[in-house]
């Protein structure tokens, strides 16, 4: 049987992680949000918006075998590590059409394995099917779950230079569309900027000239997208 794709589950943008022991945690990567389907008729990588890109990730199609599945609906995430092992967009856009080795699936979640709907469970139990599937060392790596206290792990993350986090309830059956279930908080970028002089045109806000220093110390702070 052909799978067909399905659209992602959309977590909900919050200033604060949420706290206690009803939720997960995870790294928010910065990537290409993908869904991996494999069925008879071999292995397709969908974006988010259902567009197939099978042809750009040829790599991971082969890492798909690794998983050991008849067919699977796996929700996960495109990326590209740098030097410093954070993902890297403005790389991930250059290794589509050059460096295909370098491309990495995070998977973190499970929608359907071999003939069965899994949406309906618990997103702890579908986790943990899905991290049996993976094996270490490949390029199908499985987004694993951050232990402490939320807002500590946010702190942390947020000084490592990651983008944020995304928390999940772990009874949570998996639903299409925008979602309070999955929560995403964003860590800010912060640069310093000296100040150079303000101009103004009549009728509009005024514009600060700033010379960006070398440095990443704070004064004025922007949220990334």
């Amino acid at each position: 049987m052909r799978l067909k794709f399905i659209e992602p589950l959309m977590p909900t943008l919050v200033e604060k992680p949420p706290e206690g022991g009803d939720w997960t945690h995870e790294v928010k990567f910065d990537g290409y949000r993908s869904q991996m389907i494999i069925d008879e008729d071999g292995t397709r990588i969908y974006t988010r918006n259902g567009h197939d890109w099978t042809a750009k990730y040829r790599d991971l199609v082969r890492e798909a075998k690794r998983l050991g599945a008849e067919s699977a609906i796996v929700d996960g995430e495109i990326v590209v590590l740098n030097d410093k092992g954070l993902s890297d967009f403005a790389a991930l856009r250059k290794a589509i059409t050059r460096r295909q080795h370098d491309l990495y699936f995070v998977a973190f979640d499970l929608l359907h394995l071999n003939g069965h709907d899994l949406r309906d469970m618990a997103l702890e139990e579908r986790r943990e099917i899905l991290a049996s599937m993976i094996e270490p060392g490949g390029r199908i790596q499985f987004s694993e779950p951050l232990p402490g206290e939320a807002q500590a792990i946010f702190h942390l993350l947020d000084k490592a230079g990651l983008e944020g986090m995304v928390s999940k309830r772990k009874d949570s059956k998996y639903r299409s569309g925008p979602s309070t279930n999955w929560l995403k908080a964003k860590c800010y970028a912060i640069d310093e900027f000296d100040l150079l002089g303000v101009e103004r045109e009549a009728g509009k806000p005024a514009f600060a000239l700033g010379q960006v220093l070398c440095d990443r110390r704070v004064r004025s702070a922007r949220r990334r997208a």
